[in-house]
This record gives C-alpha cells, structure tokens and sequence, in this order.
C-alpha cells in the first residue's frame, strides 16, 4: 500500500470513517485503539475536526460522534449524484456492446431506486426507469447488494414476515438461502420476477470499506443460452468492478 503523502490528513478521514461506521458516539480512547494511532494524536485531530464541524464532543459521556458539517458532506452528495454521472458511461458503453438494456440502482431501505437507465434499442420497454423503487429482494440489483451486507443490517432490513408483505412465499430463511448463492456465484440473477418474460444480471459495485454503494444490471429475454449469460454475466461483472475503482478514487 503506498504511504498517504499526508498523514495527518488520512488520519482524520480516518477517524471520520471509523465514527460512521459505529452505532453511536465513541470514546477517544477506542478511536485510538481501533485505529492504532498515538492517543495524543487522535485528541489533536478530534479537536480540529470539532473545530470545523465534523465531530461533536459530548462531554457528559466523553465520547464523540459524527457533527453537522459531515451530515451536510452527505447532503452535497446526494445533490451532486456523483453515482449517477460515475456510473452512466459504465452503463452506455455496456449497453452498446452487448445490445441488452441496462441500469444502475442504490439500496433505499428495503427497495432499489434506480438511478440510471439505459435502453437498448428493439429491446422491450422496463419498469425500472430512473427514480422508479422496486423491493430489493426481487430485484437482481437488490440481491447483488443485500448480499454484500453485514448479516446483522440484513436482519435489521428485514425483522419479520411483516418485511414481505404482499410477497407469498417469501421468508427471511429463503433470502437467506439465495443471498448465500449469490455471494458463492459473485452475480445475482432475477428470473421474470420484475417483467414477464425478461431476466436481469446484477453485480454490486463496493466502496472503500466494503459497503455496497450501488450495483450494475442487464435485462435480457428468459431464453437465452448459457454462452450468452455467461458473456452478459462476464461484462457486468467487469462494469461494476470498474465502478467500485472510480468510487474508491482508484486509476486503473
């Protein structure tokens, strides 16, 4: 890996990082310990980043958690859609070398929003256009990212039979079962459970710390052969790899 040219830098993203990835507030003392820095190190940097709005001190429980300056960094991105202008070249370019249809989604609580949308010409029209929400575990996008969450926020996404509602036959030990395949196969697939007739390819696209940022599919009839799903499979696969590098600022 190579060295951060400035330390302290990294060092404060990191402590930024470390503090959204918790359920609350943290001592300094564990930030320091979970990320092995200097505790006079993490005091300095906790203090600047408190300074600058991006950390909250709560003297009372002498921890500290994530401050409004980094709730409105989060804001910015939603506005600026940077998923969105990062991955329509990636969908475009997949589009026009495999003549299928294709599209980008995030996870929105339990559902899929799709961000972009890319039509194949002579292909049949699709639901999933931009700003439509589908239920993930339909979706061949959905599956790609509820599979790559942690065990305990899938549970959390889905607690009871509640989370189906209107879905027969589905049970949290059924997605489980397919999630499991998912993650052994490295592609979610989806079998005219959106639009009649018509299957999707999904590959979810990570950031830096593992999470599921967004996924990559391509909608095709339900009978093609098995040399052209592996050749839809194969360049998904390759598109959302190349998303996660442009998320996590990475040059090929």
């Amino acid at each position: 890996m190579v060295e951060p040219k400035v330390p302290a830098a990294d060092q404060a993203l990191r402590i930024l990082s470390h503090l959204a990835a918790q359920r609350g507030p943290q001592p300094a003392t564990a930030i320091a310990t979970a990320l092995d820095l200097p505790r006079s190190t993490v005091y300095h940097l906790l203090a600047t980043l408190q300074h600058r709005g991006f950390v909250v001190h709560l003297p009372e429980e002498r921890r500290y958690g994530l401050g409004v300056a980094a709730f409105e960094l989060s804001s910015g991105f939603s506005r600026q859609q940077p998923l969105a202008r990062l991955g329509r070249p990636l969908v475009a370019s997949l589009v026009d070398r495999l003549g299928e249809s294709g599209h980008l989604a995030v996870l929105h609580g339990r559902d899929v929003l799709y961000l972009v949308e890319e039509r194949a010409p002579r292909r049949p029209s699709l639901i999933t256009d931009v700003g439509v929400r589908l239920p993930a575990h339909l979706t061949a996008t959905g599956r790609a990212m509820l599979a790559a969450l942690p065990p305990a926020q899938l549970r959390a996404l889905y607690p009871d039979a509640a989370a189906f509602a209107g879905d027969d036959g589905w049970t949290y030990g059924r997605l489980k079962r397919l999630l499991a395949d998912v993650r052994a196969d490295g592609f979610a697939r989806e079998h005219g459970e959106v639009s009649t007739g018509l299957s999707s390819v999904g590959v979810a696209a990570l950031d830096h710390l593992g999470w599921p940022a967004a996924a990559i599919a391509v909608t095709f009839a339900n009978d093609i052969d098995d040399e052209r799903l592996a050749a839809l499979t194969s360049s998904t696969t390759d598109a959302a790899s190349e998303l996660s590098r442009r998320i996590r600022g990475i040059g090929r």
